[in-house]
């Protein structure tokens, strides 16, 4: 069986899910009628919703392993930093 792919290579910021769904459960529970379907973005704030997307390309990666020889968080091999950047950015 083949790995799949991404067709677009980025990280997502780990909270953005947990704020959409709080805007969508706001929505739900909104008491009065909504008249047009575009109507719900006045009733929770797109500011609150954070969906940040990260991508480093894996030259980038690589160059940075080189001149650092290190994540920002720890000491890595060369073979981590590969599997590492596949896990966030190219892996499904």
């Amino acid at each position: 069986m083949s790995r799949s792919m991404k067709k677009s290579p980025v990280c997502k910021e780990y909270g953005g899910r947990w704020s959409k769904r709080q805007a969508s459960k706001a929505v739900r529970r909104y008491t009065e009628d909504i008249l047009f379907g575009s109507c719900y973005r006045k009733i929770y704030c797109s500011w609150n919703i954070s969906d940040w997307r990260f991508y480093t390309p894996y030259a980038q990666a690589v160059k940075e392993w080189e001149t650092t020889g290190s994540t920002w968080r720890r000491q890595v091999s060369f073979l981590e930093m590969a599997l590492d950047w596949n896990k966030n950015f190219k892996r499904k």
